[in-house]
């Protein structure tokens, strides 16, 4: 079995393609990526390793010196809501989704290390992982699972 990573790092042109099929995803939805949440699904996409709620303030503050807390996290819950971001609860950190749509819950790989997240899309093994749950009476609580692995730059591969 072949277990593919998704890519972490974007381009700006990537960033602005990606932001725009977002948009487009929550239009079909009937939802609306407004301004600051288009700005914070950015920073989002800007920040491969995840960044902390209050990391995404003060960066938002730089053009909305108003903003406040909830303004942040009202975006993030719409972010993760609709899709487009998720918590690392592991780091207490938000990284922006990188697939299209989730039909299963996603695997992250948290590197103890650099604290560098990388999502896994690999539907064989969350339904393996899905099924193994069952069979003990449990089920996960959540979409995300969160494994600490050490990843390939900190591990010299």
């Amino acid at each position: 079995m072949k277990i593919t990573p998704t890519a972490v790092l974007s381009s700006p042109c990537d960033n602005k393609e990606a932001l725009d099929q977002a948009d487009a995803a929550c239009k079909v939805r009937g939802a609306s990526l407004t301004a600051i949440r288009r700005e914070v699904l950015e920073l989002l996409y800007n920040s491969p390793t995840g960044v902390k709620a209050y990391d995404l303030l003060a960066r938002i503050q730089e053009a909305r010196p108003n903003a406040s807390p909830p303004t942040v996290y009202r975006a993030l819950d719409f972010l993760i809501e609709q899709g487009l971001a998720h918590k690392i609860g592991r780091m207490n950190l938000f990284v922006a989704c990188r697939h299209a749509s989730h039909r299963i819950p996603s695997l992250f790989l948290v590197c103890p290390k650099c604290s560098g997240v990388t999502e896994l899309q690999e539907q064989s093994v969350m339904s393996a992982l899905s099924s193994s749950l069952a069979a003990a009476g449990h089920r996960l609580e959540s979409p995300e699972v969160e494994i600490s692995a050490i990843c390939p730059r900190c591990s010299g591969i």
